[in-house]
């Protein structure tokens, strides 16, 4: 899919990189609770930059873009903002974390529009673009879709509250119970290749010292010891907005029976910081929601996934190497002649005049 054209401006706003002036304007109720966010965004911007330039490594902090109005000579007006970071350490795909658009936005929906066209035509290597948003926000998937996003998969989120008083259901005997580290991570990986849809998977571009970086090195999975195989696992994913972690419990589809005091016992081994875990469990899949039910999880509504792939247009060679490239192509592709025989036998047995027809 093409790359929109990178404007930089429209005829009412500017779009800018996170400044440290621009702290100040970001007092509008929509972006206060990302305060600690831009500020850290802002701290580590540059060494961010230095740290890509030299080594492949986990992301320090997010990409910001401010949209800007002015009023009058000098003041200026906070209309919007979007942050977004890469998902893994090759950065071929990128996640749009949050976009926010203030009270006083008259033109919403191109606003936000441009701010994601903007974002995506900034980022350079990426090659494709993950956003989530709820399955009410009619105005943010209408704009997701106009900017080339479409929706993989649809997930109900779960809040569940460890119990204060109860011993934790303890894992079958016969599985192992291993924390996640360097050692295990590809166990864990394994796993949540074969538990994710290939599209989805393609898109995500993820390898394990990915799957370690956005965990924080916080999970726990079981194993089966015989094959040295992972066949159900729990890890951090982020902290969540509404207070608590939002985690990714992940169970081999050939061990559907583990969805029960099994699973239970890794939740109960990652949810002991408190604060409750937030789980994701896909529409449609009604036995891990009658467990989530059990459990005492509750609803809080729904998300779509959605994506979209990039391809940016290669710059022609020039004329003349692409003339030579062609040229030998098809001389390639021309017939070859054979050779004439070169006669062997004694040079007197060769005329020594030319024949004449009579």
């Amino acid at each position: 899919m093409p790359v929109p054209a990178q404007g930089r401006t429209s005829p009412t706003w500017t779009v800018e990189p996170l400044q440290g002036w621009h702290l100040p304007l970001l007092d509008d109720p929509s972006f206060l609770p990302l305060q600690p966010l831009l500020q850290r965004s802002l701290l580590l911007a540059l060494p961010e930059q230095l740290l890509t330039a030299l080594t492949s490594r986990r992301p320090l902090s997010a990409q910001v873009l401010v949209a800007l109005q002015r009023q009058g000579l000098t003041r200026q007006q906070a209309l919007g903002l979007i942050v977004c970071r890469r998902l893994n350490r090759s950065g071929t795909c990128w996640q749009v974390q949050h976009l926010r658009l203030a009270l006083a936005a008259t033109e919403g929906a191109t606003l936000a529009g441009d701010l994601l066209r903007q974002a995506i035509g900034r980022v350079k290597g990426a090659a494709s673009w993950i956003a989530t948003a709820s399955s009410l926000d009619t105005s943010r998937l209408a704009t997701l879709r106009e900017q080339g996003f479409q929706p993989q998969r649809t997930d109900r989120l779960w809040r569940w509250q460890l119990p204060a008083a109860g011993a934790a259901p303890v894992p079958p005997a016969d599985l192992q119970l291993r924390p996640l580290n360097r050692r295990t991570a590809p166990l864990l990986w394994h796993l949540e290749q074969a538990t994710c849809p290939a599209h989805l998977r393609q898109l995500q571009d993820r390898r394990i010292e990915d799957l370690l970086d956005q965990s924080r090195g916080q999970g726990w999975m079981l194993v089966d010891g015989v094959r040295n195989e992972a066949v159900a696992g729990v890890r951090l994913l982020d902290e969540h907005p509404g207070g608590g972690q939002a985690v990714e419990l992940s169970i081999h589809p050939g061990w559907g029976h583990l969805l029960g005091p099994a699973a239970e016992s890794l939740l109960h081994r990652i949810g002991r910081g408190g604060g409750g875990l937030w789980l994701r469990c896909e529409v449609g899949d009604g036995d891990r929601e009658l467990w989530l039910q059990a459990l005492g999880a509750e609803a809080h509504g729904e998300e779509v996934l959605m994506a979209r792939s990039v391809w940016r247009r290669q710059e022609g060679q020039p004329a003349k190497r692409a003339a030579r490239r062609i040229e030998a192509v098809l001389e390639q592709l021309q017939p070859r002649r054979r050779p004439m025989p070169t006669p062997t036998g004694p040079l007197g047995s060769l005329p020594s005049e030319p024949l004449v027809l009579r």
